[in-house]
């Protein structure tokens, strides 16, 4: 699965593996020390390693400067290619070479899980100090695994000049949509495609309006890999409806995400459903907008995926007392959390740190209150069998091709079978 590329380190393309500078591996605080294979946090000469990327490395080092002040040891800032980090972790992690700490996506937490390279993270009280949704993102098989401190998703950009005011259903943000054109104003609504393989991360809201998903979900938020759930009933109406949306030209497989940032920058439609990573550009390019939840199309509230950035301590690594607290006490503080908004301009997972920015970011307040009530991407590894043939049915769908319950069915019979 791909997504069309954004300006931003931080965009969603981060999350299937896309994002990162390209760069090689520098180490931006220089020590010669070995780490310690003791659990001491009060021992000079210790150091632990953390790998993260460019853009998060800055507010990373003062943080890193200050839990040296206070107990002695060494934060080693390794800045990795994004693009493969999460291979090289799985890979370096079992040989005693990978670092102590890694910064993620959280939807490579399963493939971490499989592969045996991360520990649980005991979060105790402090748990309940993280929005519930960044929570079950880090959370795989009962355990928690992560310390969160961004959650990102979509969301429904109006045009307040075309469009003044929000909508309560899909069928009148259309409507507006359409009411809205001109011989400038083009399309009534806009969303990117992959044109070779769709994109089910931007069309999700839409699919759960109508009830459907593509896993269940446990209590405590969790995917069960065993239950697939794309092909049920909700899952057919969703097909039906994305036929016709793709016939009426309200989705149209040409537009790609670059072609619908330059349309919608350019004031040539009334909506836009995207991410905060556009956010920058339809400023620069001097648009008045507003960010609203994507109405419900189906009935039921429309639940976007949600993307959440988190630290991982490494399974060996010997300095596991030390990564923790570094973790808990340094990185879980809202001083922390709001510098690394500042760096990437997504929401803090911390409560705290997300009230405090939402004061005066009335973006991130949006974005943030939406993903509220959105729900995780699986981090399951049996989504790598989903995306494929769940873009590929939405898009030959979008295109007018084939009977909606033949092409959806035959797609989930083509999941079930890789997940087999």
């Amino acid at each position: 699965m791909t997504v069309t590329p954004s300006s931003s380190a931080f965009s969603r393309r981060t999350f299937f593996g896309l994002a990162g500078a390209g760069l090689t591996t520098v180490a931006l605080a220089a020590c010669s020390a070995t780490p310690d294979s003791g659990g001491s946090t009060s021992g000079s000469g210790q150091t632990i390693t953390i790998w993260l990327d460019t853009q998060r490395a800055p507010a990373i080092k003062p943080i890193a400067a200050k839990f040296k002040k206070d107990t002695g040891i060494t934060v080693k800032l390794v800045v990795k290619d994004f693009a493969n980090v999460d291979k090289d972790f799985i890979s370096q992690v079992p040989t005693g070479k990978g670092p102590d700490l890694i910064v993620s996506p959280h939807d490579k937490l399963g493939a971490y899980v499989q592969n045996g390279v991360v520990a649980p993270l005991q979060l105790g009280d402090k748990t309940k100090d993280y929005a519930d949704v960044a929570i079950q993102a880090v959370t795989y098989d009962g355990n928690v695994y992560g310390l969160p401190y961004s959650i990102e998703n979509v969301a429904l950009v109006r045009n307040t000049v075309l469009v003044p005011e929000a909508s309560a259903t899909f069928d009148e943000v259309i409507a507006k949509g359409k009411a809205a054109q001109s011989s400038t104003v083009k399309y009534p609504f806009l969303l990117g495609l992959d044109p070779k393989q769709g994109d089910p991360y931007h069309m999700y809201p839409l699919q759960t309006s109508y009830g459907s998903s593509v896993f269940a979900q446990k209590t405590d938020g969790s995917y069960d890999a065993t239950k697939l759930t794309l092909g049920d009933a909700d899952g057919l109406t969703f097909a039906a409806a994305v036929k016709q949306w793709g016939q009426s030209g309200i989705l149209n497989a040409n537009i790609t995400g670059d072609i619908a940032l330059d349309a919608f920058d350019k004031g040539q439609s009334a909506y836009y459903l995207t991410g905060p990573w556009n956010i920058p550009a339809i400023k620069k390019a001097g648009i008045k907008y507003a960010i609203d939840p994507l109405p419900s199309a189906g009935g039921e509230t429309a639940k976007p995926f949600l993307g959440v950035n988190a630290f991982f301590i490494s399974a060996k690594s010997p300095n596991k007392v030390a990564a923790t607290k570094f973790l808990i006490d340094y990185l879980g503080t809202d001083s922390a959390q709001e510098a690394l908004y500042k760096v990437g301009g997504r929401p803090p997972a911390l409560k705290t740190a997300y009230a405090t920015v939402a004061k005066t970011d009335a973006d991130i307040k949006s974005f943030g209150d939406i993903g509220l009530n959105g729900v995780p991407m699986p981090a399951i590894p049996e989504m790598a069998s989903v995306w494929a043939d769940w873009g590929a049915a939405e898009l030959q769908l979008i295109k007018g091709q084939g009977d909606p319950t033949t092409v959806w069915n035959t797609a989930v019979t083509n999941i079930e079978s890789k997940i087999k």
